[in-house]
């Protein structure tokens, strides 16, 4: 018989695997910075800024110390993480690197695949143009080649050809991003960016699916065999079943059935230590959190939905007469649970909180707004703020 892992236990185990569960201590630069980068396995990356970054804030809530320039500095100086591609945009840990490489390859046969169609031909001269400029004069970003060049209305987000073929070298591993300005990417050859033991390290196509669902298993705690491909975006679907059979017949993971908010079961794969660990976890730190809409442990929506309840989506590209909330709204969890969602803006040199909707059953009582008042106090100082206003009628049904 399967063992079951209740919900409760279950959102535990998932949140502390995320560093959610305890409460957060350490400087959040340096070694405890990269540490945390580890154990989350990447942050993703993004440019909305109406508070902070999706990955300031991700690492601010795991760290109350940190600050944008620490992770800056683990990419751009100590080259112990760099910036590639997971389901979306994200810096990874620099040992990670050489698992990578069958990620460039698929990726590189993907768009070699469709560009034809997309960018017409001849599109790969302007990839070898781009980088024999790259070659000859060091790190550049979309602005030093090709702006002067007309957007194409077929090409990735209708960027300019050598903006394009930037994107090209960058996603296929021939090119690597040696740092930002102002948000702005600079790419460099790999072999000047990545250090020279990580790139001289290869591994067989099979190690790196076995390293990516085990690690990845690692980081959820649990998961269907479908979570385990998504969480790197490195194995296929097809591969991550086949890994999660052989390893279930060999013993090196086994089945378990995890109960969902809703009180249905989810069949997943899970160790005998993990689950050893998931009895013993200390109850969850009371503290309010403020969370980035791309926060890991909430980025798979449906996942989000089944293990706790909370249906969540971003309302950007929504028609405003059409959204139920903000443009832009923060998820708030308390406990093992979400308590609503925040529309809070940075407006020069203060927070301006716009509206706060609770999630069905939670109630705003004083001692609960006291919790959020104190972390909006204290993400103030990441968003680079002196006050938080409220607006009048903040809390709404």
């Amino acid at each position: 018989m399967r063992p079951i892992l209740d919900n409760r236990t279950a959102r535990h185990l998932f949140l502390d695997r995320h560093l959610l569960l305890r409460p957060s201590t350490g400087s959040g630069r340096g070694d405890d910075l990269q540490g945390v980068l580890n154990d989350l396995g990447f942050v993703q990356v993004d440019s909305v800024n109406t508070l902070a970054r999706a990955h300031d804030l991700i690492l601010w809530s795991r760290r109350g110390r940190y600050r944008p320039k620490a992770l800056s500095r683990l990419v751009s100086h100590d080259r112990s993480a760099f910036e590639h591609w997971t389901h979306d945009a994200s810096v990874i840990p620099m040992r990670f690197y050489p698992m990578w490489r069958l990620k460039f390859a698929r990726d590189e046969a993907r768009m070699r695949q469709r560009w034809p169609a997309w960018q017409g031909e001849g599109w790969d001269a302007e990839v070898h143009k781009v980088l024999d400029h790259v070659a000859a004069h060091g790190p550049a970003s979309s602005l030093d080649v090709g702006g002067d060049e007309p957007k194409g209305s077929s090409g990735w987000w209708e960027w300019h050809p050598s903006k394009t073929a930037l994107e090209f070298l960058w996603r296929s591993g021939k090119l690597a991003i040696c740092h930002r300005s102002d948000f702005r990417k600079y790419y460099d050859l790999a072999e000047r960016v990545i250090p020279a033991d990580v790139l001289s390290t290869h591994h067989e196509d099979a190690e790196i699916i076995d390293w990516a669902m085990m690690a990845a298993l690692e980081r959820l705690g649990f998961a269907t065999s479908g979570e385990l491909a998504a969480f790197f975006a490195i194995v296929t679907p097809a591969e991550a079943k086949d890994w999660c059979a052989a390893a279930l017949a060999a013993g090196r993971v086994i089945a378990v059935d995890v109960e969902m908010a809703d009180g249905s079961r989810r069949r997943s794969v899970t160790t005998e230590a993990i689950l050893a660990q998931a009895q013993n976890l200390p109850e969850p730190a009371n503290r309010v959190r403020l969370l980035s809409p791309f926060d890991p442990a909430l980025r798979d929506r449906n996942r989000a939905y089944r293990l706790f309840g909370f249906h969540f989506r971003i309302e950007i590209f929504v028609p405003e007469a059409q959204r139920t909330y903000g443009y832009y709204v923060f998820p708030v969890m308390q406990g093992d649970r979400v308590i609503g969602r925040l529309d809070v803006k940075r407006d020069g040199r203060t927070l301006a909180v716009r509206a706060f909707w609770p999630e069905p059953g939670v109630m705003m009582g004083k001692g609960r707004v006291a919790g959020l008042s104190a972390e909006l106090d204290r993400v103030r100082h990441l968003a680079g703020a002196d006050d938080v206003v409220f607006a009048p009628d903040w809390v709404r049904p």
